[in-house]
């Protein structure tokens, strides 16, 4: 079956999500507030209800922990500026993927989609819900552990559903990113308002001397840094679906504006809830810092804890999907993965197919039994390339001055979050080496040889076996090349 055939059996007919006839291609649906739900729902996942503890344990004091929230909320608010800055001059989506293209030409672009595809998204995807998994299982297993296969069965099923639900429309995935988020708040405001209650009653004891014992050393403030950063990953997901948002010159900066600060004043209010009720030694000794308020502040309703942290995971997997999948179509449709992961449902108007791939690598990543450790030396490989990114927003103001540039952040702004992103990369390294982080620029390297096999010289046997494959494809999902949109 040929590529237009499709179009014509379905070209007279309207879309699914719409009475009104659209292109073959991704639609704008997203407004301000549905921006800005991707942007808080996809940060506040399962982090700030466990990563307390790797902060706080890495600072050894409640004040310099609270400063490393905020310093951590202002880097991801600056770092998106940047990114908001490329994304209205680029209004491609794909994240940084684009703006490396741009500034540095296809290799740098390729490496990052190579790194992102196989490891960074799918197990940072993985991870979320197998968090997911484990809080909706403890309750059935009082007093233990719950059975590995049962939590990972649980999690390949959340990631099989959240990836049916995102490549079946658009506009179905937003409004379930939407209501996980409001359902999320709940749960945030319920900690906040409950601390500050008892912070007003006079519990400030945990709070005296709160620099005492602090451990300053630049070893152990990147660390605190690296796992507060983890739990503001997201915080550069809107540029991954530029080209679904309506009026992105607007709402990208606005999204950024409202979202990023909401979320760090959250996290730092959480904290101080957290502090309020526990101890920092108390603190440190808990599986889970969330469940352990629940169950001293909240009694007898403590159950709602879980229930909401579980609602918490599950949005921040469904807008990982639905960002990372608009990764894999950008690929595709630069030739960096295979063709028939940039094409687009005729039914549906999704990049299914992308979004199918990307939840079959996450599945895979649920197999091994503990992948934390990878993702953590991996992270370090997100920061590489947030800061290379942002090094070739520098260099594009030299080098594309011809750009348009509807939002132009102070040129200090990238330079600051570049400089803080080779310290992000190079301190863990220094203060504590692994063979880990070797493995992990290697693994990024391997890139190289796939790209000039299949991308750069396009060997014909290649080609051979990619035009069937991607014909079978393309009829089993009804799937055609995206079209541009009528001028």
């Amino acid at each position: 079956m040929e590529e237009t055939s499709l179009r014509k059996r379905r070209g007279d007919e309207k879309s699914i999500q719409s009475s009104e006839p659209k292109t073959t291609s991704l639609q704008k649906e997203l407004g301000l507030f549905s921006g800005t739900c991707i942007i808080v729902g996809t940060i506040i996942g399962s982090g700030i209800f466990i990563s307390p503890k790797s902060v706080l344990r890495n600072m050894e004091a409640v004040g310099p922990c609270l400063i490393i929230w905020t310093m951590c909320g202002v880097l991801a608010t600056l770092g998106a500026l940047c990114f908001a800055e490329l994304g209205t001059m680029i209004t491609k989506s794909g994240g940084e993927y684009p703006y490396l293209m741009e500034a540095f030409g296809p290799i740098p672009a390729y490496l990052f989609s190579w790194s992102s595809l196989f490891v960074i998204k799918p197990s940072s995807f993985a991870i979320i819900c197998l968090s997911f998994s484990e809080y909706v299982c403890a309750p059935f297993y009082s007093g233990c552990s719950p059975p590995q296969v049962v939590v990972k069965s649980l999690a390949a099923a959340a990631i099989l559903l959240i990836s049916t639900v995102n490549a079946l429309s658009v506009r179905l995935g937003s409004y379930v990113q939407n209501v996980f988020t409001a359902a999320k708040m709940v749960i945030v405001v319920i900690i906040i308002v409950s601390g500050l209650v008892l912070l007003a009653q006079g519990n400030t004891r945990n709070f005296e001397n709160s620099f005492e014992g602090a451990s300053l050393s630049v070893g152990s403030i990147s660390l605190a840094l690296y796992n507060g950063l983890w739990a503001y990953d997201g915080w550069n997901q809107l540029n991954y679906i530029t080209e679904e948002l309506r009026n992105p010159f607007r709402n990208l900066p606005l999204a950024i504006i409202i979202g990023i600060p909401l979320v760090t004043g959250c996290y730092i209010l959480m904290n101080v809830s957290y502090f309020t009720v526990m101890t920092a030694t108390e603190l440190l000794q808990s599986q889970a810092v969330a469940v352990t308020f629940g169950d001293r502040v909240l009694y007898p309703a403590s159950w709602i804890v879980p229930l909401f942290v579980a609602f918490s995971t599950i949005g921040a997997a469904n807008g990982s999907c639905f960002t990372a999948g608009r990764l894999v179509f950008v690929a595709g449709r630069e030739g960096h993965m295979l063709k028939v992961l940039s094409y687009v449902s005729v039914r549906r108007l999704t990049p299914a197919p992308a979004i199918m791939f990307h939840g079959m690598i996450a599945i895979i990543y649920i197999i091994p039994g503990d992948i934390n450790s990878l993702v953590n030396y991996f992270s370090f490989a997100a920061w590489l390339f947030y800061g290379l990114t942002i090094t070739g927003l520098i260099v594009m103001r030299f080098t594309r001055k011809e750009l348009k540039r509807p939002i132009k952040v102070p040129i200090f702004i990238p330079i600051l979050v570049t400089l803080l992103s080779v310290f992000l990369v190079l301190a863990p390294i220094i203060s504590a080496p692994a063979w880990e982080y070797l493995y992990c620029v290697l693994f990024m390297l391997s890139g190289l040889v796939f790209y000039f096999l299949f991308v750069y010289y396009k060997f014909a046997w290649a080609q051979k076996i990619s035009k069937p494959l991607t014909m079978h494809l393309q009829m089993l999902m009804e799937v055609v090349p995206p079209e541009e949109a009528p001028e």
